[in-house]
């Protein structure tokens, strides 16, 4: 769904911004391959003591006054676990309010990923969240319950008002992250693929230590395709500030634009190559466009995982 096509410019509510987005997803794949995606009823059980009440068909009890569940024909059979690098460089671009058709890249990963939760609600699949900057910023295991899944929209939401300063080492915080993962599940990681000292092998060594105990992990590569791949500036004299380290350099624009989008295509392209080696679905997302991709590749999981 495209970002234009929401009804409203203004974030005032995340949860019912990211049924928007669901539902205008739905409406476009119904006809799609996908179109039996979605749960379907199937038949009913009888209610056996101790199980959950959540399910049972009240309607039918006061006809036969017996306890019945609807069965469906897809239960619950996803763990997903939504990891969001909340560092510096994800603040960019800058903007004074964040809205609909005005997003930084944290604020555009914030929405992606309460999309994420609101289909992952009707599939009955259970989500967990990592937060993490310069520090562990946040962690909630994967639960499939409402009160679970609003208390994540909280953590979001705080994303769309945030500033952040800090600098960050993705590797080191993808392996503390890793460690808590215990059961196998499917892992989506939005981050630019900034960080300030290591190479990017270490990072590939991090992304593979989630890969363990057959986790899937689809890395959303997120970035402002017209600055930070095209360089797309006015030829002014412009000081260019790393916002994680403070290094500055003064230059124009159009001097080394070509080059500036050479070395950044041919950095895309390295990306892909190792996560295709390593097995990691690579999923390019520029911030300017909508999250059609991003629920695409959730639902191409879920059927492998099926």
């Amino acid at each position: 769904m495209k970002l234009s096509e929401v009804k409203s410019s203004e974030i005032k509510n995340l949860d019912l911004l990211a049924k928007q987005v669901v539902e205008g997803f739905i409406t476009g794949i119904h006809k799609s391959p996908f179109h039996g995606f979605s749960v379907e009823f199937s038949e009913h059980k009888l209610y056996n003591k101790g199980e959950s009440t959540r399910h049972i068909d009240w309607k039918l009890f006061a006809k036969t006054e017996k306890l019945y569940t609807k069965k469906y024909e897809e239960e619950t059979n996803l763990r997903c676990h939504i990891i969001i690098d909340n560092s510096a460089s994800m603040h960019y671009p800058i903007v004074k309010k964040q809205t609909i058709n005005q997003l930084n890249k944290v604020g555009f990963s914030a929405i992606a990923a309460a999309s994420l939760m609101e289909i992952l609600k009707r599939q009955r699949d259970a989500v967990g969240l990592s937060i993490y900057s310069d520090r562990y910023e946040y962690y909630a295991p994967e639960k499939g319950s409402e009160r679970h899944r609003k208390m994540l929209l909280n953590q979001l939401e705080q994303l769309l008002v945030s500033n952040s300063t800090s600098n960050t080492e993705t590797y080191q915080y993808l392996h503390e992250i890793a460690e808590k993962i215990h059961r196998r599940s499917l892992i989506f990681l939005f981050t630019d693929m900034f960080q300030t000292s290591k190479e990017d092998e270490v990072l590939f060594d991090a992304l593979r230590h989630l890969k363990y105990n057959k986790h899937e992990v689809v890395l959303f590569h997120t970035y402002d395709e017209k600055t930070e791949v095209g360089f797309n500036f006015d030829n002014a004299p412009k000081k260019f500030v790393d916002v994680e380290t403070g290094e500055e350099i003064n230059v124009f624009a159009e001097n080394v634009q070509e080059k500036y989008k050479e070395l950044a295509q041919s950095y895309f392209k390295s990306l892909k190559n190792k996560c295709l080696q390593y097995k990691i679905d690579y999923v390019p997302l520029d911030i300017n466009k909508g999250y059609n991709d991003i629920l695409t590749a959730y639902l191409l999981q879920r059927k492998k995982n099926k």
